[in-house]
């Protein structure tokens, strides 16, 4: 049994930058926060918001980022745990930033999913913890199996139509076994939960676009799937019963209001990573 990294192989393990990134001084953290926050009230679009922010931060590895975060939208004073607004509120955003933060994985994978869920968590207080789901409501049966594929064709068509079939057969000419995993992973995780609104935490159908132009864009240089996602945004407000935030998020305004400001804190965490990578040239 191998109980310990022979020492070479350790040695090789600490090079290359193996750490997440540092979060950013607080203050640079809550006025990007502050301002793009004020920009999302005055839109009526502070869910979008709080997704967008969760899978920004997840993406640009900065798990400690997401944990404050979550304090900034749980307290009138983020230092202050006196100043936490009601369990009902806070275990709400909890909730959103959990899911928001699964639904990641589909695009950047799981290691940095793991380290953010991580530094959600461990920001949480005990009662909220306490008040968040424990039983998965995914796990796949036979008796779940034919409505999970459904619901992820179903997804998948509402994002890629008048292509879906077209991309749909390219995918699976790659590999035959990668399509099917995409439709499994979207009926099982990307798309809203199987009883909606009713489950802590769902996320609506134009929310699961945001996540995915959230992370592409944080992600950069994946052009070909970020515009699939935005036209999946766009495609949303094609859905039945919309709220209001839902309009507005698959607005061609709402739209370019979601890509701004995903960039506005890209910019704003990445900074000092940006002035350390002109100081080795």
């Amino acid at each position: 049994m191998v109980k310990h990294l022979p020492p070479a192989v350790k040695h090789l393990l600490t090079l290359r930058n193996p750490e997440a990134w540092p979060s950013p001084s607080l203050g640079k953290l809550h006025n990007v926060f502050n301002r793009t926050l004020n920009e999302a009230k005055q839109r009526n679009a502070e869910n979008g918001w709080l997704v967008l922010s969760t899978c920004t931060l997840l993406t640009t590895n900065r798990p400690s980022s997401v944990g404050h975060l979550y304090r900034f939208v749980t307290r009138s004073d983020p230092n202050s745990l006196e100043s936490r607004k009601s369990l009902t509120e806070v275990v709400y955003k909890a909730a959103l930033m959990r899911e928001a933060a699964l639904k990641s994985v589909i695009f950047v994978g799981v290691p940095r999913t793991i380290l953010s869920l991580t530094g959600l968590k461990d920001a949480l207080e005990e009662d909220v913890f306490a008040a968040l789901r424990k039983n998965s409501i995914r796990e796949a049966t036979p008796q779940t199996i034919e409505a999970t594929v459904a619901r992820g064709q179903t997804l998948w068509n509402s994002i890629y139509q008048p292509h879906a079939v077209k991309l749909y057969n390219k995918l699976g000419d790659l590999h035959p076994d990668f399509i099917k995993f995409i439709i499994q992973a979207y009926g099982t995780v990307l798309s809203p939960l199987p009883r909606g609104d009713l489950e802590q935490g769902n996320l609506t159908r134009a929310l699961g676009s945001v996540v995915g132009i959230a992370t592409l864009r944080a992600e950069g240089r994946v052009g070909p799937q970020l515009i699939s996602h935005v036209f999946g945004l766009l495609k949303a407000r094609n859905e039945e019963n919309l709220n209001d935030e839902d309009k507005y998020l698959s607005s061609d305004e709402g739209t370019e209001w979601v890509v701004r400001t995903i960039d506005e804190i890209v910019d704003a965490v990445t900074s000092e990573e940006a002035s350390l990578a002109k100081g080795k040239l």
